[in-house]
Protein backbone atom coordinates (compact mmCIF):
# COMPACT_ATOMS: atom_id res chain seq x y z
CA UNK A 1 0.00 0.00 0.00
CA UNK A 2 1.42 3.19 -1.11
CA UNK A 3 1.86 6.85 1.28
CA UNK A 4 -0.05 9.40 0.21
CA UNK A 5 2.15 12.29 0.18
CA UNK A 6 1.18 16.39 0.38
CA UNK A 7 4.01 18.68 -0.13
CA UNK A 8 3.48 22.10 1.66
CA UNK A 9 6.30 24.33 0.70
CA UNK A 10 6.13 28.47 -0.76
CA UNK A 11 9.35 28.18 -2.70
CA UNK A 12 8.25 26.60 -6.42
CA UNK A 13 12.13 25.11 -6.99
CA UNK A 14 12.13 23.47 -3.31
CA UNK A 15 8.70 21.72 -4.40
CA UNK A 16 10.21 20.43 -7.39
CA UNK A 17 12.82 18.83 -5.87
CA UNK A 18 10.89 17.03 -3.54
CA UNK A 19 8.12 15.70 -6.04
CA UNK A 20 11.17 15.17 -8.40
CA UNK A 21 12.41 12.67 -5.29
CA UNK A 22 9.07 11.56 -4.87
CA UNK A 23 8.58 10.04 -8.00
CA UNK A 24 11.67 8.00 -7.76
CA UNK A 25 10.63 5.93 -4.59
CA UNK A 26 8.39 3.02 -4.96
CA UNK A 27 5.74 3.10 -1.69
CA UNK A 28 5.28 7.02 -2.46
CA UNK A 29 1.80 8.50 -4.06
CA UNK A 30 1.73 12.50 -4.49
CA UNK A 31 -1.78 13.60 -3.71
CA UNK A 32 -1.05 17.49 -4.33
CA UNK A 33 1.39 20.20 -3.96
CA UNK A 34 0.71 23.28 -1.67
CA UNK A 35 2.61 27.00 -1.60
CA UNK A 36 1.15 27.44 1.94
CA UNK A 37 0.04 25.73 4.85
CA UNK A 38 -3.61 27.43 4.79
CA UNK A 39 -4.27 25.73 1.34
CA UNK A 40 -3.02 22.49 3.32
CA UNK A 41 -5.33 22.94 5.91
CA UNK A 42 -8.18 23.46 3.34
CA UNK A 43 -7.10 20.03 1.24
CA UNK A 44 -6.69 17.72 4.52
CA UNK A 45 -10.19 18.37 5.35
CA UNK A 46 -10.96 16.64 1.87
CA UNK A 47 -8.50 14.14 1.12
CA UNK A 48 -6.65 12.16 3.47
CA UNK A 49 -2.81 11.97 3.35
CA UNK A 50 -0.39 9.55 5.16
CA UNK A 51 2.54 11.58 4.81
CA UNK A 52 3.05 15.79 4.72
CA UNK A 53 6.65 17.21 3.31
CA UNK A 54 6.31 20.56 5.44
CA UNK A 55 8.05 23.82 5.04
CA UNK A 56 8.53 25.65 8.44
CA UNK A 57 8.97 29.14 6.71
CA UNK A 58 6.27 30.23 5.33
CA UNK A 59 3.91 33.47 5.02
CA UNK A 60 0.25 33.59 6.52
CA UNK A 61 0.98 30.39 8.63
CA UNK A 62 4.43 28.45 9.76
CA UNK A 63 4.74 24.93 9.56
CA UNK A 64 5.12 24.26 12.96
CA UNK A 65 2.27 26.99 13.56
CA UNK A 66 0.23 24.63 11.17
CA UNK A 67 1.19 21.62 12.87
CA UNK A 68 0.36 22.56 16.00
CA UNK A 69 -3.01 23.94 15.31
CA UNK A 70 -3.59 20.74 13.45
CA UNK A 71 -1.95 17.86 14.99
CA UNK A 72 -2.55 15.90 12.23
CA UNK A 73 -2.48 11.80 11.91
CA UNK A 74 -0.06 11.78 9.10
CA UNK A 75 3.61 11.54 9.72
CA UNK A 76 5.85 15.26 8.90
CA UNK A 77 9.04 15.25 7.33
CA UNK A 78 10.05 18.97 7.91
CA UNK A 79 11.87 20.20 4.51
CA UNK A 80 13.64 23.62 5.93
CA UNK A 81 17.01 25.63 5.34
CA UNK A 82 17.24 26.89 9.30
CA UNK A 83 18.80 24.62 11.70
CA UNK A 84 17.36 26.28 14.68
CA UNK A 85 13.92 24.62 14.40
CA UNK A 86 15.11 21.14 14.74
CA UNK A 87 14.95 21.10 18.49
CA UNK A 88 11.42 22.12 18.51
CA UNK A 89 10.59 19.92 15.78
CA UNK A 90 10.96 16.52 17.70
CA UNK A 91 9.23 17.83 20.02
CA UNK A 92 6.40 17.76 17.92
CA UNK A 93 7.31 14.46 17.42
CA UNK A 94 7.99 14.86 13.35
CA UNK A 95 9.37 11.72 11.42
CA UNK A 96 12.35 13.45 9.92
CA UNK A 97 13.81 17.39 10.02
CA UNK A 98 16.04 17.98 6.19
CA UNK A 99 17.88 20.75 5.91
CA UNK A 100 18.18 22.19 2.03
CA UNK A 101 19.15 21.98 -0.39
CA UNK A 102 18.12 17.95 0.10
CA UNK A 103 19.82 15.06 -1.48
CA UNK A 104 18.06 12.66 -2.76
CA UNK A 105 20.37 10.04 -0.42
CA UNK A 106 19.19 12.11 2.63
CA UNK A 107 15.79 12.34 1.27
CA UNK A 108 15.35 8.48 0.90
CA UNK A 109 17.17 7.72 4.15
CA UNK A 110 14.28 9.97 5.91
CA UNK A 111 11.38 8.44 3.75
CA UNK A 112 12.83 4.83 4.57
CA UNK A 113 12.37 5.40 7.84
CA UNK A 114 8.85 6.43 7.48
CA UNK A 115 8.17 3.28 5.32
CA UNK A 116 9.30 0.86 7.48
CA UNK A 117 7.59 2.08 10.73
CA UNK A 118 4.33 2.44 8.32
CA UNK A 119 4.77 -1.86 7.14
CA UNK A 120 5.40 -2.49 10.85
CA UNK A 121 2.24 -0.85 12.31
CA UNK A 122 0.30 -2.15 9.25
CA UNK A 123 1.76 -6.05 9.89
CA UNK A 124 0.73 -5.91 13.46
CA UNK A 125 -2.78 -4.56 12.58
CA UNK A 126 -2.77 -7.13 10.40
CA UNK A 127 -1.94 -9.71 13.03
CA UNK A 128 -4.29 -8.02 15.38
CA UNK A 129 -7.55 -9.10 13.10
CA UNK A 130 -6.30 -12.26 12.24
CA UNK A 131 -5.74 -13.33 15.36
CA UNK A 132 -9.36 -13.40 16.22
CA UNK A 133 -10.00 -15.37 13.13
CA UNK A 134 -7.50 -17.89 13.92
CA UNK A 135 -6.44 -19.93 16.76
CA UNK A 136 -3.18 -21.09 15.42
CA UNK A 137 -0.64 -18.32 16.87
CA UNK A 138 1.69 -17.16 14.14
CA UNK A 139 4.04 -14.24 13.31
CA UNK A 140 4.44 -11.64 10.27
CA UNK A 141 7.85 -11.57 8.78
CA UNK A 142 9.05 -8.78 5.66
CA UNK A 143 10.26 -11.22 2.96
CA UNK A 144 10.46 -10.53 -0.94
CA UNK A 145 9.05 -7.04 0.09
CA UNK A 146 5.75 -8.48 1.39
CA UNK A 147 4.80 -9.18 5.14
CA UNK A 148 4.87 -13.42 5.32
CA UNK A 149 2.43 -15.17 7.99
CA UNK A 150 4.87 -18.05 9.69
CA UNK A 151 2.73 -19.93 11.92
CA UNK A 152 4.88 -21.23 15.06
CA UNK A 153 3.44 -24.77 14.83
CA UNK A 154 5.48 -25.26 11.40
CA UNK A 155 8.58 -23.49 12.38
CA UNK A 156 11.68 -26.17 12.15
CA UNK A 157 13.98 -24.18 13.63
CA UNK A 158 14.93 -19.97 13.11
CA UNK A 159 19.19 -19.48 11.85
CA UNK A 160 21.04 -16.60 12.22
CA UNK A 161 22.88 -14.86 8.91
CA UNK A 162 24.08 -11.73 10.76
CA UNK A 163 21.20 -8.56 10.03
CA UNK A 164 18.95 -11.97 8.69
CA UNK A 165 16.81 -15.00 9.81
CA UNK A 166 16.17 -17.70 7.83
CA UNK A 167 13.00 -19.36 9.34
CA UNK A 168 12.79 -23.43 7.89
CA UNK A 169 9.92 -24.80 6.96
CA UNK A 170 8.62 -27.81 5.84
CA UNK A 171 9.63 -27.93 2.71
CA UNK A 172 10.82 -24.20 2.16
CA UNK A 173 12.28 -21.40 3.96
CA UNK A 174 11.89 -17.75 5.13
CA UNK A 175 14.32 -15.52 5.05
CA UNK A 176 13.78 -12.11 6.85
CA UNK A 177 15.83 -8.98 7.56
CA UNK A 178 15.69 -9.60 11.06
CA UNK A 179 18.02 -9.80 14.22
CA UNK A 180 17.40 -13.09 16.22
CA UNK A 181 17.06 -11.44 19.21
CA UNK A 182 14.20 -10.02 17.73
CA UNK A 183 12.27 -12.83 17.30
CA UNK A 184 13.61 -14.49 20.10
CA UNK A 185 11.41 -12.03 22.35
CA UNK A 186 7.90 -12.48 20.01
CA UNK A 187 8.25 -16.57 20.61
CA UNK A 188 6.47 -17.87 23.82
CA UNK A 189 9.36 -19.00 26.22
CA UNK A 190 7.64 -22.16 26.56
CA UNK A 191 7.71 -23.50 23.32
CA UNK A 192 11.03 -22.00 21.92
CA UNK A 193 14.27 -22.16 23.48
CA UNK A 194 17.86 -20.28 22.27
CA UNK A 195 20.51 -23.00 21.55
CA UNK A 196 23.34 -21.24 20.31
CA UNK A 197 23.91 -17.65 19.07
CA UNK A 198 22.37 -18.35 15.65
CA UNK A 199 19.99 -20.91 16.57
CA UNK A 200 16.25 -21.38 18.16
CA UNK A 201 14.27 -24.21 17.92
CA UNK A 202 10.47 -25.03 18.90
CA UNK A 203 10.93 -28.04 21.78
CA UNK A 204 8.40 -30.21 20.41
CA UNK A 205 10.66 -30.15 17.14
CA UNK A 206 13.42 -32.01 18.74
CA UNK A 207 13.98 -35.35 18.20
CA UNK A 208 17.32 -36.38 19.91
CA UNK A 209 20.25 -34.27 21.93
CA UNK A 210 23.08 -34.56 23.63
CA UNK A 211 26.01 -32.53 25.43
CA UNK A 212 26.96 -30.81 22.02
CA UNK A 213 24.00 -30.45 19.75
CA UNK A 214 20.22 -31.26 19.05
CA UNK A 215 18.71 -32.69 16.08
CA UNK A 216 15.70 -30.94 14.11
CA UNK A 217 13.71 -33.19 11.51
CA UNK A 218 17.22 -34.32 10.78
CA UNK A 219 19.77 -31.77 11.34
CA UNK A 220 22.06 -31.81 13.96
CA UNK A 221 22.43 -28.17 15.43
CA UNK A 222 25.40 -27.43 17.84
CA UNK A 223 24.35 -26.20 21.45
CA UNK A 224 26.27 -23.14 22.34
CA UNK A 225 28.62 -22.84 24.83
CA UNK A 226 26.84 -20.00 26.39
CA UNK A 227 24.17 -22.06 26.20
CA UNK A 228 24.85 -24.75 27.21
CA UNK A 229 24.19 -25.19 30.85
CA UNK A 230 20.47 -23.69 30.20
CA UNK A 231 19.39 -26.19 27.42
CA UNK A 232 20.47 -29.33 29.09
CA UNK A 233 18.99 -28.20 32.36
CA UNK A 234 15.59 -27.67 29.93
CA UNK A 235 15.91 -31.03 27.55
CA UNK A 236 16.73 -33.18 30.40
CA UNK A 237 13.73 -32.44 32.60
CA UNK A 238 11.83 -32.82 29.65
CA UNK A 239 12.81 -35.81 28.94
CA UNK A 240 9.52 -37.91 29.61
CA UNK A 241 7.97 -35.08 27.12
CA UNK A 242 10.49 -35.18 24.36
CA UNK A 243 10.59 -38.94 24.40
Amino acid sequence: MNLKCLVVDDEPLAREVILSHISKIDGLELVAECDNALKAFELLKKEAVDLIFLDIQMPKLTGIEFLKVLNPSARIIFTTAYREYALESYELNVADYLLKPISFQRFLKAVNKVLNNHEVEVAELIEQQDALRSDDPHIFLKADRKMVKVYLKDILYIESLKDYVRIKLPGKEVISLQKISFLEEKLPEDCFVRIHRSFIVPLKRIEAFSNSAVEVNGVELPIGRNYKDAVLELLNSSKSILG
